[in-house]
């Protein structure tokens, strides 16, 4: 008999459905030759201090580090877990052979390998290793079994996190709770969780200690369009009120002279397709959705079939998927009216390498629709509005490039012995327009032009969504300028008005997952946002919970949309001095390591043993510190 072992009840059920697998025998599914199994996510997790000896019963500063010669796993502690693993163990010891259909990814692989461990299976294995949920893929992946060995790596990879995370939480969060806790409060201390909690206190210091600089801004408006003094680099106005009020007086009654009118042509690509952290991103953006709700419902989106496989940190696809891509579009009957001009008799969809390469996708590719029919599936509202983003990005980057056309206006008031900050004799302008020539991909996202009279926003303000883009370059609205012509003049009214320098903003649940994948780098550009992925801090799968986890543990709070540390998360980062246990760029490079050993770039053994040294130079170096500080309990 052929056991498989999914990660959940429902994806046993569509497993056995194609299997032929019919006959409910509780606790599994019989048929056809096979006996279809689940878990519940992690049946298994590494054994507790007090499992290894006695010894570590007791928090005691004497006792660290802690340190197992060998880890050890157990069941959890749960009735359900208890008995759903005794149906799988006697299925697995009776087995002629496995196949893990555990989630294809570094988590999923770790699950099941530490079930069969525990199980004491001793046949072979092999690895189903699928995208989607539909039957067609389901079925495509028991015609490519793997055999186990192949996904040595990955579990070793897996291995050496879900240690290293015990041994860094479990160490630390005792040393820094009987070393700074007051009144038996748990000091929690996690590898990805305190460097995490660092970027929101260290952007609240930032915010804290701002001071704001004052500056005045020269603008004037001439037929109907608002032109602003061009100020020497670095300078965003007038350093006094005094040499402001002197150029608007010098230039108030004089013409107005455009000097330079220039057009350019561009271009620009559609949105990239979503990974989990993009997703999360432009869901919290949009609907306000936390980290945490937004992988609930793609998490479901891809148990209706109607989406990918959701934990992915890759935007592009494999060329394996792009014959797939007309029956997928063909299948979006409710964007039917964008997708005819794709599919088109004689057309071809085009082919680009920004989607489509090879060398970006490893276990899976970016997140995408199925085949399926949305309207043959019951969603609830939150998952047709995620849905609703998948599906038009997807149809975004089959769409010719967005064209347009740059218009910069150069103009000056000429006043001879001006002498007003660093002008003389002229005080130069600039406008700048876009008129969009060929909209491409945008006629998914209309957009509503700005007017002539305002200039483009650039302040961070909310789109016409009511999304909040204060995290992302904002985007370049339509503003179409008059006709001007060189030499042409005019009067003008010119204005000047007070502005103040703002400090940075508090991060938002979409601007701290960017800062997590990039390790706390402020990064715009898409291509260098990859190349730092690398090192970022968790994994997407996990950046959610770990943000939710800062919650629970009172460490930060809820500011409308943005996230705010507690007096209690503050203190702590504060009285950590070991820059390892919160720097997100030194975590990142410890997160780099645990992706080059899913590589076979990197030893698992040489990894550990790096981990063990750490812990123990942190341990002595907090028993050393003589002060007496505290961390307040949270509130």
């Amino acid at each position: 008999m052929i056991v498989c072992i999914a990660e959940k009840p429902s994806v046993a059920r569509d497993i056995a459905n194609v299997l032929g697998a019919t006959h409910d025998r509780g606790g599994f599914i019989e048929g056809n030759g096979y006996q279809v199994t689940w878990t519940f996510g992690h049946l298994c997790e590494l054994k507790e201090p007090a499992e290894y000896t006695p010894l570590w019963q007791k928090w005691s500063l004497s006792q660290l580090p802690m340190i197992p010669a060998r880890f050890g796993i157990k069941l959890k502690k749960d009735q359900g877990v208890e008995r759903q693993f005794a149906i799988i163990e006697q299925l697995m010891q009776a087995a002629d052979s496995i196949i893990n259909c555990g989630d294809a990814g570094q988590e999923g692989e770790l699950i099941q390998r530490w079930v069969m461990q525990k199980a004491g299976a001793t046949c072979p294995v092999q690895r189903l290793w699928i995208s989607s949920l539909t039957e067609e893929a389901i079925r495509e992946g028991f015609q490519t079994l793997k055999d186990q060995s192949e996904y040595q790596r990955l579990y070793e990879a897996g291995l050496c996190r879900a240690i290293g995370d015990w041994t860094l939480g479990m160490n630390a969060t005792r040393l820094y709770t009987l070393k700074y806790g007051v009144n038996r409060q748990v000091l929690s201390i996690g590898r990805v969780q305190t460097p995490t909690l660092a970027l929101i206190v260290n952007r609240q210091h930032e915010i804290d200690n701002f001071k704001p600089e004052t500056y005045w801004v020269l603008t004037t408006v001439y037929r109907d369009t608002t032109f602003t003094a061009v100020m020497e680099e670095g300078d965003r106005g007038f350093k006094s009120q005094e040499d402001g009020e002197r150029a608007l007086e010098a230039i108030r009654p004089l013409p107005f002279t455009v000097t330079s009118v220039e057009k350019k042509k561009g271009k620009e690509a559609a949105p990239r397709l979503f990974d989990l952290t993009s997703l999360q991103v432009e869901c919290n953006k949009k609907f306000g959705y936390s980290a945490d709700l937004t992988l609930q419902l793609i998490q479901s989106l891809y148990e209706k079939k109607v989406a990918t496989y959701p934990r992915v940190d890759t935007t592009y696809l494999p060329d394996d998927v792009y014959p797939k891509c007309p029956q997928i579009l063909a299948s979006m009957t409710p964007y039917a009216g964008f997708i005819q001009p794709l599919l088109a008799e004689g057309k071809k969809l085009p082919k680009s390498t920004k989607v489509f390469d090879n060398s970006k996708v490893t276990d899976h590719h970016a997140i995408i629709p199925t085949p399926v029919q949305v309207t043959t599936v019951s969603l609830t509202d939150m998952e047709k509005r995620v849905y609703d983003l998948i599906a038009r990005r997807f149809i975004g980057v089959f769409y010719p490039e967005c064209q347009f056309e740059q218009t910069t206006v150069l103009g000056e008031v000429r006043s001879e012995g001006l002498r007003a900050g660093t002008f003389d004799d002229a005080v130069p302008f600039k406008a700048s327009g876009k008129r969009i020539v060929n909209p491409g991909w945008r006629v998914l996202w209309e957009r509503k032009p700005a007017t002539n009279a305002t200039t483009a926003r650039n302040d961070g303000s909310s789109h016409e969504d009511g999304s909040d883009n204060q995290d992302e370059k904002p985007q370049d609205e339509e503003r179409t300028l008059p006709s001007f012509r060189k030499n042409e003049s005019g009067p003008h009214t010119p204005n000047l008005a007070e502005k103040q320098t703002t400090p940075p903003k508090p991060y938002t649940e979409a601007t701290l997952l960017r800062a997590m994948e990039t390790a706390g780098k402020l990064v715009e550009d898409d291509e260098l946002r990859d190349a730092l992925k690398e090192n970022g801090i968790g994994r997407p799968s996990t950046r959610a919970a770990i943000i939710e986890t800062l919650f629970k543990r009172g460490y930060i709070r809820r500011v409308r949309k943005s996230l705010a540390p507690t007096p209690t998360g503050i203190e702590l980062i504060g009285l950590i001095r070991e820059e390892l246990l919160k720097s997100a760029e030194l975590t990142g490079i410890w997160e780099k390591k645990l992706r080059q050993i899913e590589r076979n770039e990197y030893d698992a053994a040489t990894f550990i043993a790096e981990l063990k040294q750490m812990v123990a130079d942190i341990v002595l170096e907090v028993m050393r510190d003589n002060s007496n500080r505290r961390v307040p309990s949270a509130q």
